[in-house]
């Protein structure tokens, strides 16, 4: 017979289980645009969207955040605000209905207020997928995105090409995930149209609320069923198809129904058997005998009350048979007649005999008490060791649900741990480089990072379960966002810091007013001769010669005359002047 103690311990495993399962945060964002403003109106992304939006409440989403016709800036809006909620979730799921468009191999989802005149509006007034994927990422373990997006796009068959070669396919193109733990599923495969159908809601989307949150349905069982219902409905003309993949174990989007613990017909009966063990009467016993007339705690409490019922024997034999040897004792003292003394003696002898018996029924009863106990301490025990099984099978189950990656036939586990830890340093702000698995140096840097802003010391060189842990644990924002000055941080983005008119950005990027500088005349001072390395370098030069206006002419040529020289005539021996000229200096 399985023991009481196995069968409380099995459904204390299922209930804790079964609540882990449940408190898994999970979180939803539907977005259904059908008004389009330059296009003609979808008749079915509005209804597909309440369908789905409805299908996650029923299956207790913790939010389920639903919107219709968004424009640029509304669209923009929902998935940052999504995205916030998405860091402390555990499965976060992101499903849109409208027009899509693919543009050189990269899908777009369309807003309501897009035109798309040309080509080149496509990365102006459209969200690439890459940031619908950004919202997701910060999910702990399931990152699902949904679209409805394949239908046969007008915006195509206007749109004016700027680059003749530049491509604008039919329906999305494939998508490979980057990220761990990613499904993108399409409801119509690469290069193919979806259609709405006939009736209020489209073939993809009524298969998606009939199978999607069925409890404890593995998501890849839950998208094949969708599939068949498609190609069903559209006699094999839209096929769904899913981009990602997952690893060994189930992934549900709804956990199973909780397994009904069997009912512990002993925990009544244990809890009233302590009871009466603390008060330890046969009054008491009595009553528990009588409230359970069976069982394992029936035998024992029987057990316990003939010890006592031997107990009051015993005691009562001997006092029987002390008041006989005294009431012998006296007999002899008086001289009573030797027939009196014999039958006092006999009676001593028989009330002895009894007290004896006593003793032994009570020695009897408490080895069976002892005997009891003791299977009782066994079943514990046993019972014990298959909760310690049971509770390390669970945690070898999440340790290996915690190394699952998107890709586990390629790829080795300590990629995975790494692209893992990569992805969840990238969510607190540590880490700006892609999650591809590869730990160098820069991914050591976000761990160092981490390290500085949590206060911790986990080892850089190697990705570890660890520290994968730890980072785990953090559901906010852990390391700063730095910007480039001029620039200051809002939320996750770096944004321009515009000052009033007058002001301008400072050293440390807050405004200042604008000093103005009034022009001031500046009047040379004359220099002193004395003053000066020039001057004294001009007097360690000789000085030239200046002229003084006059030309003297000899047989040699005419030269002018040195300043404070003069020309002189020479004379003749009679004393008469002659043409002769000479220079005389005082």
């Amino acid at each position: 017979m399985i023991s009481f103690r196995s069968v409380v311990f099995a459904a204390v495993i299922l209930a804790t289980t079964n609540a882990s399962a449940y408190a898994e945060k999970r979180v939803a964002l539907v977005i259904g645009n059908s008004a389009y403003k330059s296009v003609a109106k979808l008749k079915n992304p509005a209804n597909d969207a309440g369908a789905v939006a409805g299908m996650f409440k029923r299956a207790g989403f913790d939010t389920v955040d639903s919107r219709l016709d968004l424009n640029v800036v509304e669209m923009r809006r929902a998935l940052r605000e999504f995205g916030n909620k998405a860091r402390d979730a555990d499965v976060a799921v992101i499903y849109y209905a409208g027009h899509g468009i693919e543009l050189d191999g990269t899908n777009y989802l369309i807003p309501t207020d897009a035109t798309l005149e040309t080509d080149t509006d496509v990365l102006d007034e459209t969200f690439p997928l890459d940031r619908v994927l950004f919202s997701v990422e910060p999910a702990r373990q399931l990152r699902l995105v949904i679209l409805d997006a394949c239908r046969d796009n007008p915006f195509a068959k206007t749109m004016k090409r700027t680059i003749g070669s530049r491509a604008i396919g039919r329906g999305l193109a494939k998508v490979e995930p980057s990220s761990p733990n990613t499904m993108i599923a399409f409801a119509a495969k690469a290069g193919s149209t979806a259609s709405d159908g006939e009736s209020k809601n489209s073939p993809f989307a009524t298969a998606l609320v009939e199978h999607l949150a069925k409890p404890g349905l593995d998501l890849r069982k839950a998208f094949g069923f969708v599939r068949d219902d498609v190609l069903k409905a559209t006699n094999n003309t839209q096929e769904p198809f899913v981009y990602g993949s997952l690893g060994g174990n189930d992934v549900t989007l709804v956990p199973a129904a909780p397994v009904t613990a069997p009912v512990d017909q002993d925990a009544s009966m244990r809890r009233d058997y302590e009871f009466a063990l603390q008060v330890d009467s046969r009054p008491v016993w009595d009553a528990f005998i009588d409230k359970h007339p069976s069982g394992f705690y029936n035998a024992l409490a029987r057990a316990q009350r003939n010890k006592l019922a031997a107990e009051a024997a015993r005691v009562e034999a001997t006092n029987i048979a002390k008041a006989a040897q005294e009431e012998r004792t006296r007999l002899a003292a008086e001289g009573a007649k030797p027939a009196e003394q014999a039958k006092a003696a006999e009676q001593a002898g028989a009330i002895e005999k009894a007290r004896v018996t006593a003793e032994l029924v009570k020695k009897a009863e408490e080895a069976k008490v002892a005997a009891a106990e003791r299977v009782k301490a066994s079943e514990e025990a046993k019972a014990g060791a298959e909760t310690a099984i049971a509770v390390e099978k669970t945690k070898e189950d999440r340790v290996a649900a915690l190394s699952t990656n998107a890709d586990r036939s390629n790829q080795s586990p300590s990629l995975d741990i790494s692209r893992l830890l990569q992805a969840e340093l990238r969510r607190v702000g540590c880490n700006t480089e892609p999650a591809d698995g590869n730990w160098n140096r820069a991914s050591q840097r976000s761990l160092e990072l981490f390290n500085k802003f949590a206060g911790m010391k986990l080892e850089v060189t190697v990705a570890s379960v660890d520290a994968l842990d730890a980072v785990r644990s953090k559901t906010a924002r852990i390391c700063p966002l730095l910007c480039d000055h001029g620039f200051k941080a809002n939320g996750d983005d770096c944004t321009r810091i515009t000052c009033r008119s007058g002001y301008e950005g400072g050293d440390d990027n807050a405004c200042e007013k604008i000093k103005m500088k009034k022009p001031t005349a500046k009047r040379e001072e004359p220099r002193s001769k004395a003053d000066g390395p020039a001057h004294a370098k001009s007097e360690d030069r000789p000085s030239k010669p200046q002229a003084s206006g006059q030309i003297l002419c000899n047989t040699q040529g005419c030269r002018p005359v040195a300043k404070g020289c003069r020309i002189e005539w020479s004379r003749n021996s009679t004393g008469k002047s002659t043409s002769n000229q000479y220079q005389v200096c005082d």
